[in-house]
């Protein structure tokens, strides 16, 4: 039997609900928030929040008596995912995963040598304590391409850091597109988020990372919490940013956000120095297009080392900066790849 807390609603403690997904019994509690127990399926036991210490339990109805005190839920969750050449010209993939975090079906819209993921996290936020733990590794010959379907929430944290890390290594002769949806920072929340980039030599990848700060158009603007932004390749480069709300001038400063609540990063590397002539031809045909890019939109690219381009960019909300990140995606991947660009399906629903 699984025991879970739900939103107030109609449902009575003498009135079970059947999960038939789990052939499991879920009760139901007036007055209580949502959710705030977890209890193993298989080893029969409740987990505190950090130390995993279990509790025993007699009934279930017990757990919502007046005198009951709720004990917060983390999710540590990891998932790892193996992309290989079975073949000449195709790419498989393989995953293993411990808690709520998986991909969905591979899907091939390009052929079988491009293999197309989505990532879901069914909670569909973080809050304080939880930590999500994404690797992936992308074998010789292998080109995968992996995005969400929703965007990254990082909710009001309850005291505690809540931390998405996600590493990527790639072998020789491997690609990679990391093109997740935006992270949205909570008003509150105390939050990391951190790639981490391992490129062999030959191998090539696209990545971005876009961010919103808090929800401007529905009135819960990014006043209060604290969110850490890391992208690092060892040797090549670094990027850590602080956001703390309560700095006015980093928020507000021209030298700073200039009140901009979107901003977002996309990268081109290579494992591989790239030639110069190329460099300099996809510096040219980006500065263009941001020549013609949205006038909220903020944004310029640079080369800060032979194996790099770096797009970065400032908006007031995700849309502006999205639609531009996506259409510099595209560019980039038909000038260097010469592979004209096939948006990931869950984009367009």
């Amino acid at each position: 039997m699984v025991v879970s807390a739900c939103a107030p609603n109609p449902c009575a403690l003498d009135s079970p609900r059947t999960d038939s997904g789990k052939n499991s019994t879920i009760w139901c509690a007036h007055k209580l928030p949502a959710p705030q127990w977890c209890r193993d399926a298989q080893q029969h036991h409740v987990h505190t929040p950090r130390s995993g210490t279990p509790i025993a339990l007699n009934a279930a109805p017990s757990l919502f008596s007046e005198s009951f005190e709720p004990i917060p839920m983390v999710w540590h969750a990891r998932l790892h995912l193996d992309y290989t050449q079975p073949r000449a010209g195709a790419t498989g993939m393989h995953f293993t995963h411990d808690g709520p975090l998986r991909v969905l079906r591979s899907l091939y819209p390009e052929g079988p040598g491009i293999c197309h993921n989505v990532l879901v996290h069914p909670p569909g936020g973080l809050v304080g304590g939880d930590v999500l733990d994404v690797k992936v590794r992308v074998n010789e010959g292998a080109h995968a391409l992996i995005t969400t379907p929703g965007a990254t929430r990082f909710y009001r944290s309850n005291g505690a850091p809540a931390l998405q890390r996600t590493q990527i290594a790639l072998a020789p002769g491997a690609r990679m597109e990391w093109l997740p949806l935006e992270t949205i920072a909570y008003p509150a929340c105390d939050a990391a988020n951190e790639l981490h980039l391992d490129l062999a030599p030959d191998s090539q990848l696209l990545a971005w990372d876009i961010t919103a700060l808090g929800l401007p158009n529905a009135d819960s603007p990014y006043d209060t919490g604290r969110f850490v932004q890391h992208i690092q390749w060892p040797g090549r480069f670094l990027e850590h940013g602080v956001i703390d709300a309560q700095d006015h001038r980093l928020m507000n400063s021209p030298l700073g956000l200039a009140g901009a609540r979107c901003l977002g990063s996309l990268i081109l590397a290579s494992g591989t120095p790239l030639p110069r002539a190329l460099r300099e031809q996809l510096l040219e045909s980006t500065q263009e297009r941001l020549a013609s890019a949205p006038e909220a939109v903020f944004a310029g690219v640079t080369s800060p080392n032979p194996h790099m381009l770096v797009l970065r960019g400032l908006a007031p909300v995700v849309e502006p900066l999205m639609q531009l990140w996506q259409a510099i995606w595209a560019a980039w991947r038909q000038q260097w790849w010469g592979i004209a660009a096939t948006p990931p399906r869950i984009w367009a629903t």
